[in-house]
């Protein structure tokens, strides 16, 4: 097994781990679950898949190896498939699917089981499919949710970032930190493997396939034994940066990419139907059949991109200051590895407090800090405070969505 100090620093190819102990709403009850999750482990995408080939050929072409953990590049064969799900990620979104019935199985009623959605990415889908597995398998077959309506991507769709055009890339910030913290790595690689001539563009490949490498075989890859625990916090802050400015609050257009979602949020948690001028399936959302309102239940799968802008959207987990792309601050809360990793899982219950309709979400079992809505240390606050404070999904946007196709 690796280390989780390792695990844990893949930034959006970290596993999700708990990040805090799940606990119910002291003297509240539950009457609604909505559950936001990505697709589990995958495979590297068909780019990075060949950026990280062409940095291994690269190592692979040196004149000499000279240092122990890089001896067996000479014989290193890249077998990874690419974009789909893998088996761990299967599992992952099995066991996901377990957890979520037994620990919302007092409040399920017969007849009420979960509307499931998923984006129509082989992965996610199947992330989907394995999940309602899980989800029947630990409820022995009473509770059995009906094949996941799928959001096609190219066209209106809420749970992909695929409606944007205009929206710019985390490009200029992930390339500042490669080449900050790149040099000195490709310097101790370049010594280790001399004639390679590896740049500070192969470096973020590379560590990347310590997570892609382990979690396809199960077994910690050699690759993880090439780098140090700084370059894996390096790893971390490229992953971090990515998401801050790639859909979040660092891009201009990455909020406006999560309204979509944010309605549909507001409209199952208020009951009343979809109003939304942006990325929702207006065909989908007003039928009861695609779109119901009275389940108890709600379960949609997603891309760690989406799922950003969705958090941006809401307003959530805003850092006090934009990420310094130069300069890590080490005790920051935005992190790829908490936000997004594969299988992430956000949830928002709807809940009855003292006979007050109320809210809290949560990350990864942590609790969700609403100053948003004035919520306390308890992360729960009123619905209708939840409404109001959602002015920018209400609005669309408020003009945003125009910038997406100037």
């Amino acid at each position: 097994d690796l280390p989780a100090s390792t695990l844990h620093s893949l930034a959006q190819y970290s596993p999700a781990f708990p990040l805090g102990a799940y606990k119910p709403a002291k003297g509240c009850s539950l009457t609604q679950v909505n559950i936001l999750q990505r697709h589990g482990a995958r495979f590297p995408t068909s780019s990075a898949g060949a950026r990280i080939q062409s940095a291994v050929a690269k190592l692979q072409n040196a004149t000499t190896i000279v240092a122990a953990n890089l001896q067996f590049v000479k014989t290193y064969v890249y077998d990874l498939g690419h974009d789909d799900l893998i088996s761990f990620g299967a599992a992952q979104s099995f066991d996901a699917g377990q957890v979520v019935f037994e620990r919302y199985k007092g409040f399920l009623t017969q007849g009420s089981v979960p509307f499931v959605r998923a984006s129509s990415a082989p992965r996610v889908i199947s992330s989907a499919t394995n999940w309602t597995a899980g989800f029947v398998h630990a409820n022995g077959g009473h509770f059995i949710p009906a094949a996941p309506i799928i959001l096609n991507e190219a066209a209106n769709d809420t749970l992909d970032d695929n409606m944007c055009p205009d929206a710019g890339s985390s490009d200029p910030q992930t390339t500042t930190w490669q080449d900050t913290f790149g040099p000195a790595v490709v310097a101790r690689l370049n010594a280790a493997a001399p004639g390679s001539n590896l740049s500070n563009a192969d470096i973020p490949n590379l560590i990347s396939l310590c997570a892609f490498d382990s979690l396809a075989k199960e077994t910690p890859s050699p690759w993880c034994r090439v780098f140090d625990a700084n370059d894996f916090a390096s790893f971390e802050y490229f992953g971090d940066l990515d998401k801050y400015y790639g859909t979040g609050y660092g891009q201009p257009l990455g909020r406006v990419q999560g309204v979509g979602y944010v309605n549909e949020l507001l409209a199952r948690l208020t009951g009343k139907p979809v109003q939304d001028g942006t990325q929702t399936n207006r065909t989908l959302d007003a039928s009861p059949g695609t779109f119901p309102l009275d389940r108890t239940l709600y379960a949609d799968f997603s891309h760690d991109n989406q799922m950003i802008a969705i958090y941006a959207g809401l307003g959530i987990v805003r850092p006090a200051a934009a990420p310094n792309p130069a300069v890590p601050d080490p005790r920051r809360a935005w992190l790829a590895s908490h936000l997004v990793p594969f299988a992430s899982v956000f949830v928002t219950e709807r809940l009855l407090c003292g006979g007050q309709a109320s809210i809290r979400m949560l990350m990864n079992d942590a609790i969700v800090p609403l100053e948003i809505c004035g919520a306390g240390r308890d992360g729960i606050c009123t619905l209708d405070a939840f409404v109001a404070s959602q002015t920018y999904a209400r609005n669309n946007g408020e003009g945003d969505f125009e910038q997406c196709f100037v």
